[in-house]
């Protein structure tokens, strides 16, 4: 749990004879410290409006209708912040990574499904409209029961995979990043985040690729969409909204521990990341409950 000692790890309660869990609740409040947990979480949320949706690194208010899927060992947590509600409306979903065969996902019919949960790994939010047309789906997945829980479960989650207009919400996917064995991004990949605090020149990372700097550049911008430093200093800004979050370090050290060589570049650039200074998001996390 190194990665995570200061927060809540859920223990979970589904038995290996189980396929899922649903969990339909009318609450008042939302008190559940952030926590993570080894299973896939769907979060179906009415009558929510002015909750405060944290997920990794995102922080978000929420609607009054609020759809979410969260992967593996994501930190979340909704906190109240200005929601008047006093019957919000909570129904949760878990169910474990190997909840379909690695030989059934190979399939063709299932890659959107395959897409769904890998992309979950850095949380996916969707739209009012899809949370909107599943709405009697999620309420009547808690009453129902065997196969028939079985097959609304799978709707919803062939709905979840086609959806449009989804955003991806934590900035860092450090632990579950998957990559063919011969894929040279693997290389880069391992590379940067093993040395991210250190300084990593484009011809090092060119070399560990076995490419030219020219060759590496058009690779880079091809399979990311970005330059090589805007690639670096995401992954570096994603390092330090967690420490920002997780260890008690002044902002100036989670600075120079996640790369930044003066404290002026690093709130530029961690505000042009996530469009607030390294202070004011570090204080928006204050007042979270953690469990040591």
């Amino acid at each position: 749990m190194s990665k995570h000692s200061e927060i809540l790890r859920e223990i979970a309660t589904i038995s290996p004879d189980e396929t899922f869990l649903v969990f339909d609740r009318i609450k008042n409040t939302f008190d559940f410290p952030l926590h993570y947990h080894p299973e896939i979480e769907i979060n179906f949320i009415l009558k929510g409006k002015g909750n405060k949706r944290i997920v990794g690194d995102h922080i978000g208010e929420i609607d009054h209708i609020e759809l979410v899927m969260i992967g593996p060992y994501l930190p979340h947590y909704w906190d109240n912040y200005r929601c008047k509600s006093k019957k919000i409306h909570e129904i949760t979903v878990q169910f474990n990574q190997d909840f379909f065969e690695q030989s059934l996902m190979k399939r063709r019919i299932m890659k959107p499904i395959d897409d769904l949960i890998k992309n979950s790994i850095r949380g996916i939010l969707f739209s009012k409209e899809t949370a909107e047309k599943l709405k009697d789906n999620f309420l009547n997945l808690s009453k129902l029961k065997g196969f028939e829980a079985f097959m609304e479960m799978m709707h919803i989650l062939h709905e979840l995979a086609i959806a449009e207009n989804t955003t991806i919400l934590s900035s860092y996917s450090i632990e579950l990043e998957t990559f063919t064995d011969d894929d040279s991004m693997k290389l880069v990949y391992d590379y940067v985040h093993k040395n991210f605090d250190k300084k990593i020149t484009l011809e090092e990372v060119a070399a560990v690729s076995n490419m030219s700097i020219v060759t590496f550049n058009r690779f880079i911008k091809k399979r990311t969409g970005k330059t090589f430093i805007n690639y670096l200093n995401e992954i570096r800004v994603g390092y330090a909204a967690r420490w920002l979050i997780e260890k008690k370090l002044t902002v100036s050290e989670v600075a120079f521990e996640s790369g930044f060589n003066n404290i002026a570049n690093f709130n530029k650039i961690f505000k042009s990341v996530k469009k607030c200074t390294p202070s004011e998001f570090k204080n928006q996390f204050t007042g979270i409950k953690r469990v040591q």
